[in-house]
């Protein structure tokens, strides 16, 4: 395993980060019946620990908060907490009332003290946002995620998908301040998707700022020939929104398998190799359900890809308009309750 540090920390992680958002109840929260549960879950766990991963994502709105209660128990059972870098999100509704969402000093209260129950823990190693909040002032954010680090109840704060003005903005608010700026953006970049080029990546490398993708394989459809179907790719609703079926993703597609054919690879471990080609980025957020995935993310930190390699990659892109990004709440009948 290769380890670098997080953005302008001295946070040391892993260049690989487990994303447990598919670990959850699937009889709580909108993730689908792709999920795993707790004992599904621990190989997983345990492949990721031998593989050399430190670090991992999860958020209070996954699966109703039964991510973050997974996530937790198994990394209590398997590994020592100083080792490892555990990373959790808040934004998204947490019950069909006021104040029960969002980005105010209110609900980023609750929901760290939530969070650090469900997680077992006495802190929080990244606390992010999960999206810009455009009903709260970012002075009260920003003040509210310097408090909760004053308090010692997360060591370091990021943030997710949004544009960058709105980034900007947030770490001039803390600077300005003297509060606790970003130090990570976690945001949605992969071989079907790379908006993100424009300008949140050249702001993050100016800055320093560490870039930790989500779904660098685009929900799975960059770990497959075109065509092929999985239960996930049949009933996740959120990837069918992000990632069509235009001609454009199909040639990207394409181009990956027949470089994966020539070079005797996984079509997986190319799309995520072509991440660290990316300056600003420290560790792709992978998601693990099969017992080869955790293998073929590692195998990508072996591969070099030439810059003729990177070109048939990226020649059959087409720009999108933005997606995953200053996205509002989910509607409040549309949010599923994490208690009574």
């Amino acid at each position: 395993m290769q380890y670098t540090r997080l953005g302008p920390s001295g946070l040391t992680v892993s260049r690989l980060c487990l994303g447990c958002m598919s670990y959850g109840d699937t009889t709580k929260g909108w993730h689908g019946d792709w999920l795993l549960g707790e004992e599904e879950s621990r190989p997983f766990f345990r492949a990721a620990l031998e593989a050399g991963i430190n670090f991992f994502d999860t958020a209070n709105g996954y699966s109703g908060g039964t991510s973050e209660e997974i996530t937790g128990k198994l990394l209590r059972e398997m590994a020592s907490r100083d080792e490892i870098v555990v990373a959790t999100k808040a934004f998204i509704p947490w019950r069909n009332a006021p104040n029960t969402g969002g980005l105010s000093r209110k609900s980023l209260m609750q929901a760290v003290d939530d969070s650090l129950t469900r997680l077992g823990m006495d802190y929080i190693d990244l606390y992010q946002i999960h999206r810009w909040d455009p009903d709260t002032p970012i002075e009260e954010t920003m003040e509210a995620l310097h408090d909760i680090r004053q308090a010692g109840k997360v060591r370091y704060v990021g943030a997710s998908s949004m544009y960058a003005w709105q980034f900007a903005k947030a770490q001039e608010t803390a600077r300005a301040n003297g509060w606790t700026p970003f130090i990570s953006m976690q945001n949605q970049l992969n071989l079907l998707y790379r908006e993100e080029e424009r300008e949140m990546l050249p702001l993050c490398e100016d800055e320093g700022v560490g870039i930790i993708p989500w779904s660098p394989l685009a929900r799975g459809r960059l770990a497959r020939p075109r065509g092929e179907e999985t239960v996930r790719s049949k009933t996740d609703g959120v990837g069918k929104q992000l990632y069509g079926e235009d001609e454009a993703d199909g040639a990207v597609i394409d181009a990956l398998a027949r470089l994966a054919e020539e070079r005797g690879e996984a079509m997986a471990s190319l799309a995520l190799a072509w991440h660290f080609t990316k300056e600003a980025v420290a560790a792709p957020i992978i998601g693990a359900t099969k017992p080869h995935h955790v293998e073929d993310a590692a195998r990508a930190l072996e591969i070099e890809l030439s810059q003729d390699e990177i070109a048939a990659l990226e020649a059959p892109y087409r720009p999108k308009w933005p997606t995953g990004m200053g996205m509002p709440m989910p509607a409040m009948d549309q949010v599923s309750v994490l208690d009574s």
